[in-house]
Parts: C-alpha cells; sequence; structure tokens
C-alpha cells in the first residue's frame, strides 16, 4: 500500500512539474495559437486514467491469469515427494524473506523456467515449470526459488506495473499533443471543429513510436531487478547453488519466452537485441555473483 501511495504522490507530483514547465514554456498558448484548443490540465489527468488504469488491472488479475493461462497447478496439498520438498523449500524462504506464504505451483512445460506474480508481497504466486524440476538438481532449483521470493520480496510486481502505468500515461499524452499539432499542420484550417484522419494516422504512429522508447525504460530497470534477484536468491539458498542454477540454465538454455507479462518475472529470458531484453546475459549475471555485485 505505501508503495503505491508513493507512486500516486510522485505520479501527481510529476504532472504538476510538466504543468508549470508548459507554463513558463507557453506550450498551451502555442496550442491554442495552433487552434488544438487542448487543455493540458485535463489532458494529463485523463492520460493517466488511461494509462494507469490498464497496469492496475493487470497486476489485480495476474494470478488468475498466471494460473489459466500458463495451465498452473497449484498445490494445496502435495501428492507426492517431489511436491511436499518445492512446498517446504518456499515455507523455509519466504519465512527468511519476511513476506507471506505464496501459493505454490507447477506448470507443464520441458523448458527450465520459474515466475512469480501476484499484486501483493504478502499473498503471490510462485510457480516452476516441470522442466525445470527434471533438469536441475534440488540445490538448483532452490536457487530459483529464491530467485522468484525475492522478485516477491523486493516488490518488483507493483513496481513494474506502477513503472509501466507511468510511462502509458505520457505516452498517451504526448502522443495525443502530437496528433493534434501534426493535424492542425496538414489542415491549414485552424478554425475547424473536431479531428482530421491525420491526427488518428499521427497520434497512433506517435504512441507506437514512443511506446518502443518506453519499452526500452522498462526493459533497462527489469535487467536491473534481475540482478537484485539473484543477489536475494543467492542469499536465501546460497551464492553457489545460484551460480550453479544460472549455468544450468545457460547449458541448456532454449529462448522460450513466457507469455505476457510474466516473462519479466521469469528466470529464463531473453531477445532479439540488448535494449528490448527483460533478462541481463546468463554470462553478465553469473559474474555478477561471482564479483559480489
Amino acid at each position: 500500500m505505501m508503495r503505491i501511495l508513493l507512486f500516486l504522490a510522485t505520479n501527481i507530483a510529476v504532472m504538476i512539474v510538466i504543468s508549470i514547465l508548459f507554463k513558463l514554456l507557453g506550450l498551451g498558448n502555442y496550442l491554442n495559437a495552433q487552434g488544438t484548443g487542448i487543455d493540458l490540465g485535463a489532458l494529463l489527468i485523463m492520460s493517466a486514467v488511461i494509462g494507469v488504469t490498464g497496469s492496475v488491472i493487470s497486476l489485480a488479475m495476474s494470478k488468475t491469469m498466471a494460473k489459466r493461462s500458463m495451465g498452473v497447478q497449484v498445490i494445496e496439498q502435495p501428492q507426492n515427494q517431489t511436491e511436499k520438498w518445492l512446498y517446504d523449500v518456499v515455507i523455509r524462504q519466504s519465512q527468511k524473506a519476511g513476506i507471506g506464504m505464496p501459493e505454490v505451483g507447477i506448470f507443464q512445460s520441458p523448458v527450465a523456467n520459474a515466475f512469480a506474480t501476484g499484486m501483493n508481497r504478502n499473498s503471490a504466486l510462485v510457480a516452476v515449470s516441470t522442466g525445470l524440476l527434471q533438469s536441475m538438481t534440488p540445490d538448483e532449483v532452490e536457487a530459483v526459488v529464491g530467485h522468484e521470493i525475492s522478485h516477491v520480496a523486493n516488490g518488483d510486481m507493483v513496481t513494474m506495473a506502477l513503472m509501466q502505468g507511468v510511462l502509458n500515461t505520457f505516452v498517451y499524452f504526448f502522443a495525443t499533443i502530437i496528433g493534434h499539432v501534426v493535424d492542425r499542420a496538414l489542415s491549414g484550417n485552424n478554425e475547424r471543429g473536431g479531428f482530421g484522419m491525420g491526427y488518428y494516422i499521427v497520434q497512433m504512429i506517435a504512441q507506437i513510436a514512443l511506446g518502443f522508447l518506453a519499452s526500452m525504460l522498462v526493459a533497462w530497470f527489469s535487467r536491473h531487478r534481475e540482478f537484485k534477484a539473484d543477489a536475494g536468491g543467492a542469499n536465501l539458498a546460497g551464492r553457489e547453488k545460484m551460480i550453479g542454477a544460472l549455468r544450468a540454465l545457460q547449458r541448456g538454455h532454449e529462448a522460450e519466452e513466457l507469455p505476457g507479462q510474466f516473462a519479466a518475472f521469469g528466470i529464463n529470458g531473453g531477445g532479439m537485441q540488448r535494449l528490448f531484453m527483460t533478462h541481463p546475459p546468463l554470462e553478465e549475471r553469473i559474474a555478477a555473483l561471482q564479483n559480489n555485485r
């Protein structure tokens, strides 16, 4: 809750600063001179509602979405030794990390992977793939679970959703301004009412272009967060176990992305270009642990 309140306060502060800057720079007068009729304050508020609402709703539904889309089978009562061992590991590590006991689940996939999700650090979900349990030693699995528990303890799910919401706000805000200005410039008629086709086309293109830039920022923060989760996993399970788990991923690495938002909270990740990668290269993560970064 404190993290959400801080986010709201920060977002409001940023909106106020931008409004003041626009007044000092005379952007409002310029837009009025162009005949756009934009109320910057109202546009900021509308952009915040549009940008943040989707992220918050997605976060609130994340556990339900994960269970359905990934086919996660939640362990209510362990049915075998593997499930009991995994459940006990999560109990032990969550207590050590100072968080509420997460739900524990297993999903069918031949690829070694795991993820954490949930709106609250005391009501999360930690899930591992069958491929992870089959291809890794108990020590390595324990380290992977520690990595995911660290994501939960660090509040990464909430932080990432709120960051995405802020970026969505300003993507829509600036794309709308660009669309209005270009539309008026192309029309050559500042007195007409309504929007021309140019507005919708330019606004859509601007949202795509600005969205790419926003994605780079989200990916950069995600990579930074992965180093912290690795360090947390090393603290919970042991540094050598965490290094061993990353090396196991490196040996059998297959770049299968988790769908949607869950890719950002998996142990295994990749991407075509570094700027859009949610996870640093495995060799860098191993080096970071070896150097105690």
